[in-house]
């Protein structure tokens, strides 16, 4: 009797659902197109077809060391070198148009060969930065120092050979097949999923909301089901829901950008099962929680958006503080998009699944639990 009624509210929330086709659409392609935006910008950059860091020299010396200095510079292939007067480099810098730009003073040449060999009166280089771009004002400077000291030698021995590193260095992509590089689409398509499936689990709580609006809640208090059965069904059906939007997402990843699950795929349903069962459980949290269903969407998009960003699927958690890196294993979403990662382009096999699995199904029975204590039957 019970199982049967379960089936009868899964069957007709995805008959619901299916039934409005324009939501349907946009519910595949709002995180196909966003996350192939993503990729695209990320894939760009990663292979090389981003141009090189843009700067502008404006050289007031006409020393040989000085010209020696800046033709370097035009030759890095890392550099998109602008050369041009000192109040335009300034102004450029001002402007967000250039990340730094080099002032070479008059005499700085020469004063830096003396100041080499003697240590004293070392000359000053100004640059100016985009404070929006310190990472790459610490790169051009190591480079500057490089071939400073390189025009500075080769000036005062011209027969000395060139200067090169003492090393060579072979870099290999810690991946289980380094020769198939890094998929930048692999990661965006985790990262706008889980958001998309997040937000479908807003729709979820906020629909039950307006069911209990409408009596609905309260005549099923006659039914012969028990408060968990009841919200037990609606986490069903948000599962298999949110569960097909993620799929069908990485359907036509694999399909137009060739990502690869290159770890397991037993491993990776199971982390996009317990991704969808945790994310119909918030939804569930979302209802129980909420008051109004005004009032309870915009919190609840807040703090989606916040347990996104957090986990790392608009911006790398590289970039955040140490403290902060580690005080994300408390997001459900880091787990979700690290155990993706994990069976797509880092190629781990299926035991990479089992934590984050482990991890998501604790989470979802967390949010379930809270919501079958604190659930309202109708309006207070």
């Amino acid at each position: 009797m019970a199982l049967t009624a379960l089936r009868a509210m899964v069957r007709k929330d995805l008959q619901l659902f299916f039934s409005d086709r324009k939501a349907v659409i946009m519910s595949f392609a709002a995180p196909i197109l966003i996350a192939s935006f993503f990729g695209s910008v990320f894939s760009s950059a990663g292979n090389g077809a981003a141009a090189g860091i843009p700067i502008m020299i404006a050289n007031q010396d006409n020393g040989v060391i000085s010209q020696s200095i800046v033709a370097a510079i035009r030759a890095d292939k890392t550099l998109g070198v602008t050369l041009t007067t000192p109040d335009s480099a300034r102004e450029a810098v001002r402007q967000g148009k250039v990340t730094v730009s080099v002032l070479i003073p008059r005499g700085f040449g020469d004063a830096a060969g003396l100041a080499f060999f003697n240590g004293q009166n070392k000359p000053e280089l100004n640059l100016l930065y985009d404070p929006s771009h310190t990472a790459e004002l610490g790169m051009v400077r190591g480079m500057l120092m490089g071939h400073v000291i390189e025009a500075v030698i080769k000036a005062a021995r011209p027969d000395a050979p060139p200067m090169t590193a003492p090393f060579t260095v072979k870099e290999e992509p810690g991946m289980a097949d380094p020769n198939a590089g890094y998929n930048a689409y692999a990661h965006s398509f985790a990262g706008m999923g889980i958001q998309f499936l997040l937000f479908a689990a807003i729709d979820l709580g906020i629909g039950i909301l307006l069911e209990r609006q409408r009596g609905l809640w309260k005549r099923l208090r006659s039914a012969p089901l028990s408060k968990g059965a009841l919200l037990g069904g609606k986490a069903v059906s948000g599962m298999l829901i949110t569960l097909l939007t993620l799929l069908v997402s990485f359907t036509f990843a694999i399909v137009v950008f060739k990502v690869r699950i290159a770890g397991s795929v037993p491993g990776f349903l199971m982390v996009a099962a317990a991704t969808a069962l945790m994310a119909s459980n918030f939804g569930l949290l979302i209802a129980a929680l909420g008051r109004t269903p005004g009032a309870t969407r915009g919190v609840s998009i807040l703090a989606t958006l916040m347990m996104v960003m957090l986990g790392g699927a608009w911006i790398p958690t590289f970039f955040f503080p140490s403290w902060l890196q580690k005080a994300t294993v408390v997001v459900p979403t880091r787990w979700a998009i690290d155990g993706i990662d994990a069976m797509t382009w880092r190629g781990i096999g299926f035991s990479g699944a089992v934590l984050p699995t482990a991890v998501l199904v604790g989470f979802a029975a967390l949010f379930g639990g809270i919501a079958v204590w604190q659930f309202r039957w109708e309006e207070s």
